[in-house]
């Protein structure tokens, strides 16, 4: 099928930079994710590769996810494949300290449920045109929360790469839109998402990226609304959770996209029978 082949190339361009590298990394388990076979590491800076941050590291098959508990401090080696970063040859170094990670919204952040409606909230465009939400209403619209710093081929890159192929099978119709918003509020202004994103979105008329800087309430309001945390943007030191949301013409809540696990395939399903439902 075309557009799954040209999911995979992309991937593999994102990807090559850092294809066959490896890494090694210091940090402290924020959580042990025996389901998914994960840590959440809060991690020092990674020399010529990443800043510090807090992300979730998926394990080789060799490590033993039990023998580690919440607060250890170690090191491994952070391998990168053009698909997927896989966390080896764990060492531990002792107990260390955690990041606060408090609860970051108040009541004016509550998330909805599905049927709630969104508030209105202000972002700018690429050209640093102030833009509302309801500027696209009447519209359905998939927004993705992402920042352009993220190095990991298997989290923001990939969410990217599946709105681009969303933005291109719903490409001829006009009652949805695809919407890629940085919640980092400091560095990813206007002019850093037109240089990464530029291309995308000028060759997809159905694909918006909006930055967040300057308007950090709105950022807090649409994100807490979404589900969405993120924190550690003033210490550029960041932490963040992914999820994609659909809302529909009038902003409410219709479904929710979970972390990087979700297939563009079957988003592009349901997408199809939520348009069928309704008549324009």
């Amino acid at each position: 099928m075309k557009n799954i082949s040209l999911i995979s190339i992309i991937i593999l361009i994102l990807g090559c930079s850092s294809r066959n590298k490896s890494y090694p990394v210091r940090g402290t388990i924020i959580e042990v994710r025996q389901e998914t076979n994960e840590f959440l590491i809060h991690h020092d800076e990674i020399p010529g590769f990443m800043m510090a941050m807090t992300m979730p590291f998926q394990l080789g098959d060799s490590t033993d996810i039990n023998r580690y508990h919440i607060g250890d401090s170690l090191k491994f080696r952070l391998e990168m494949g053009e698909k997927r970063a896989i966390a080896s040859n764990f060492q531990l170094l002792g107990k260390g300290t955690l990041p606060e990670t408090d609860d970051m919204w108040d009541d004016d952040y509550t998330s909805l449920e599905i049927g709630e409606i969104f508030t209105d909230v202000t972002f700018l465009d690429l050209d640093s045109n102030a833009v509302r939400l309801s500027d696209s209403d009447g519209k359905f619209r998939l927004i993705s929360y992402i920042f352009t710093r993220c190095p990991m081929p298997n989290m923001c890159p990939a969410v990217v790469v599946k709105n681009q192929y969303l933005a291109k099978v719903f490409n001829d119709v006009p009652e949805i839109e695809f919407i890629l918003l940085s919640f980092d509020y400091i560095y990813d202004t206007p002019s850093i998402l037109k240089s990464n994103y530029g291309s995308l979105v000028e060759s997809n008329s159905n694909l918006k990226a909006y930055s967040s800087f300057g308007y950090i309430n709105d950022m807090f309001t649409l994100g807490g609304q979404s589900l969405v945390s993120f924190w550690g943007i003033e210490e550029n030191d960041i932490g963040h959770s992914l999820r994609s949301v659909l809302i529909d013409p009038e902003r409410r809540l219709l479904k929710a996209f979970e972390g990087t696990d979700w297939r563009p395939e079957a988003a592009e399903r349901e997408i199809n029978n939520i348009l069928k439902a309704y008549s324009f």
